[in-house]
């Protein structure tokens, strides 16, 4: 696959398969692999030793830190960042001896959710828009859009912006990000942006 011709970046140690699908203005770095049947959106950039397995779909914008592997089943919306060395599952039990590969479940990271260095999400676990999974965390369980969820297991530990900041409520249930300004309400434990 020639980047030239495709208007993408591609590090001449990466590996790109034919079969898959890179958008334009998207970076891939020193040592990653991107196998048939990918899908990456346009202006995503892909750290050194990142691989993307068949069948992922990566959105617009999407940064991916080094040392990530993509496993088939994950679907990562828009403006969605993975730190460095966090880790997808794909299969709840698996084993060397028994082929698992029709057992293989989604997981769904929504726009513009960051999920932080070293953590862990188990398959099947969706996360939340603009959700905050903090580093190391092992994410066992759904995360609600804006959350903020920290630990082993994770646990919800508060709400974040849409620009990463945490959110501190008033007795009103409503919030102002400091650096964006935007308002956000929160009620029956769910938080919306209201301006």
């Amino acid at each position: 696959m020639n980047s030239k011709e495709n208007n993408f970046f591609a590090h001449e140690t990466a590996v790109i398969d034919q079969g898959c699908e890179i958008g334009e203005g998207t970076r891939i770095w020193h040592f990653s692999h991107i196998l048939p049947g990918a899908v990456i959106g346009e202006k995503c950039n892909l750290g050194q030793n990142v691989v993307v397995m068949s069948g992922v779909i990566l959105g617009k914008n999407v940064k991916v830190q080094n040392n990530v592997s993509i496993y088939t089943g994950v679907i990562c919306e828009d403006d969605v960042f993975l730190g460095p060395s966090m880790v997808f599952t794909n299969v709840i039990n698996p084993r060397s001896a028994v082929a698992r590969k029709d057992e293989y479940m989604k997981t769904i990271v929504k726009k513009g959710a960051t999920i932080g260095a070293n953590a862990t999400i188990i398959c099947g676990n969706n996360i939340g828009r603009f959700a905050f999974v903090g580093a190391g965390a092992v994410v066992t369980k759904e995360v609600a859009d804006y959350a903020l969820v920290l630990g082993n297991p994770a646990r919800q530990a508060g709400w974040m912006s849409e620009y990463g900041h945490r959110l501190h409520f008033n007795s009103q249930g409503e919030a102002t990000c400091p650096e964006s300004g935007d308002k956000y309400m929160l009620k029956d434990n769910r938080v919306r942006i209201i301006s």
